[in-house]
């Protein structure tokens, strides 16, 4: 293989959308939401069944959470589980024109 054989593409910083991907901005949102989620499950050492025990969310959303399978949550829910798993947790949104030549994503 030689350098010829790739080619070099400037990223947006979300893999969604550098693949053309019409939600992407929502799905990087609860992607983000998600890791951190884990990341709390991972640092406390919590079963997705004792995280639902404590939370008392379903098991079975942790285990989707811990699958990438975020298709049925919404931001909401995945925020709610975030503070009740870490109630110090502060989110903050930041919102910011799009970059010129990034055309906007349908509702």
């Amino acid at each position: 293989m030689s350098e010829s054989d790739f080619e070099l593409v400037e990223e947006s910083g979300n893999v969604f959308r550098d693949l053309g991907d019409p939600g992407a901005d929502l799905k990087q949102a609860k992607a983000v939401l998600a890791a951190r989620i884990i990341a709390v499950l991972d640092e406390r050492g919590l079963s997705v069944r004792k995280a639902g025990a404590l939370t008392r969310f379903a098991a079975a959303d942790f285990s989707r959470i811990r699958n990438a399978d975020l298709g049925r949550f919404t931001m909401d829910r995945l925020m709610k589980m975030l503070a009740a798993l870490d109630s110090d947790l502060r989110v903050t949104l930041h919102v910011d024109e799009r970059p010129e030549g990034l055309a906007a994503e349908p509702m």
